[in-house]
């Protein structure tokens, strides 16, 4: 076989490959790059027919095209180490950025190669092959060389790494490229950032998800100095337990931060997995912490600046405590008590407002009141799915089987919008069945009357051994006559 059919035939293997790789592998990359090799040995083999076909028949003579030969080993060189490097650090059947070796270092890899074999010779003229390499590192880094080194910086030690969300300066977002020249962001405005790769190597860069993908924000809040702290940790967590972006784990915490000019401040502090939604979960705390606050009577305080008179929402009185009493009236299951013991639970009755999906009971937790739906509307859900069992408008109530005999909570009720409900307890309840034990059996008739209606809503596959039992007798254990 002559050496000009070696050429050809070592050629035409290398498309016949790198053309069934290019049909196979998913990386969209590494087919793009056999491609590009293909078509550069396809050029190599068209510059060594034209030196074969412009051959002198002289080997003395002089060659017709100056450094022909030189040209032709670098183009050579050139798809071999570029297809060498791409398949080498690219994984073939997953399109994903490789982990080691970027696309940026693999073309410093690839310029390096080239460069030594221009410096230990291709042929007898080495060093036109040096010097064409040269020039082409010259070309490709002349004007944005400080751009280069910094963006290959960046791929080597990793500071970020694509899909992460860093702050640069005042820029802040979710990392898409990092290229020779730039890298690109894109902000939670849905904006594209282009940072310049030597900018970013002059400035702090703060990485939201490391060295670990959890993130930790805070709200602060200010409570009202007559409110203990403890009452209000406890109301602060109780608010952020109602967020369902926020982790379990790590736990949430609240810290006492400063005795403000009108108010105690306290930061709420939670984590989260992904730090794109951080904007959503603080308003989602801060909404839950106001009507939490709104149910425990913590104040939020006003800024002062000026002395003014402030004259303060009408929280109770005697017109509210006649509209309670209208409505305990209305609750079949109360309806056999006297009209003075409706009048005493509507005194003692607590009012409690909920916002939109809140839990108000959640089922299997301790019993011992029900509640009257006064505005809005609440979903009873059952089971681990929360399964929706039934909607209960205003004038609703719920919890009366908890109420009469403590037993536990059968289901989670959840607001359906915000909700304003009225609270019984036992105790207030108690007293009044003491002194009048004859109206036990009324009431648990009524009570039985409506448990059937919503079992008939759901599919229970077994009566719990306590359900079977007689109301009136559990009602008489219960409250001890």
């Amino acid at each position: 076989m002559t050496h000009s059919a070696a050429h050809v035939l070592w050629g035409g293997a290398f498309i016949v490959v790198a053309l069934a790789l290019a049909g196979i592998v998913r990386h969209r990359m590494v087919r793009r790059r056999l491609l590009f090799s293909t078509a550069v040995v396809g050029v190599y083999l068209a510059w060594h027919g034209a030196l074969v076909y412009l051959a002198p028949a002289d080997p003395a003579a002089p060659p017709p095209i100056p450094h022909g030969l030189a040209v032709e080993n670098l183009l050579l060189a050139f798809a071999i180490v570029t297809a060498g490097i791409t398949l080498l650090f690219n994984p073939l059947f997953e399109d994903r950025m490789p982990d080691k070796a970027p696309a940026i270092v693999q073309d410093a890899m690839i310029v390096s190669l080239l460069g030594l074999i221009a410096v230990f010779g291709i042929g007898e003229e080495a060093w036109i092959t040096s010097t064409a390499v040269a020039a082409l590192v010259g070309f490709a880094l002349q004007e944005q060389l400080a751009n280069a080194f910094a963006g290959l910086a960046i791929q080597v030690e990793k500071p970020f790494r694509v899909g992460q969300w860093i702050v640069v300066g005042e820029h802040e977002g979710r990392v898409t490229e990092v290229t020779w020249r730039a890298t690109k962001i894109v902000t939670k405005a849905g904006n594209l950032v282009i940072l310049p790769n030597n900018l970013i190597a002059r400035d702090a860069i703060r990485n939201f998800s490391e060295p670990a993908a959890p993130t930790r924000l805070y709200v602060d809040v200010g409570a009202s100095y007559l409110v203990p702290p403890n009452e209000v940790k406890a109301a602060l967590l109780a608010a952020m337990a109602q967020v369902p972006q926020i982790l379990p784990r790590p736990s949430a915490d609240v810290v006492f931060r400063d005795f403000g000019d009108s108010a105690l401040i306290y930061r709420a502090r939670f984590w989260i997995d992904d730090f794109a939604v951080d904007e959503p979960v603080r308003h989602a705390v801060r909404t839950a912490i106001y009507y939490e606050f709104h149910r425990r009577d913590i104040e939020i305080p006003w800024p002062i600046r000026v002395l003014y008179n402030r004259k303060d929402a009408v929280r109770d009185s005697p017109e509210i405590r006649e509209g309670y009493f209208r409505d305990v009236s209305s609750v079949p299951v109360l309806a056999a008590l006297p009209p003075e013991a409706l009048h005493e639970l509507a005194a003692v009755a607590r009012p409690h407002l909920f916002a939109d999906g809140e839990v108000i009971v959640r089922e299997g937790d301790p019993g011992g009141s029900m509640y009257l739906v006064r505005r809005g509307r609440v979903a009873i859900v059952v089971g681990p799915d929360r399964h929706e069992v039934a909607i209960t408008e205003a004038g609703g109530y719920f919890g009366e089987m908890s109420l009469l005999t403590g037993d536990p909570r059968s289901a989670t009720v959840l607001a359906r919008g915000d909700c304003e409900v009225l609270e019984i307890e036992a105790d207030a309840f108690a007293a009044h069945v003491r002194r009048s034990p004859e109206i036990v059996d009324e009431i648990a008739h009524r009570a039985e009357a409506r448990r059937r209606e919503l079992d008939a809503s759901r599919t229970e596959t077994e009566t719990p051994a306590a359900a079977r039992l007689s109301l009136a007798r559990r009602m008489r254990n219960f409250f001890r006559i």
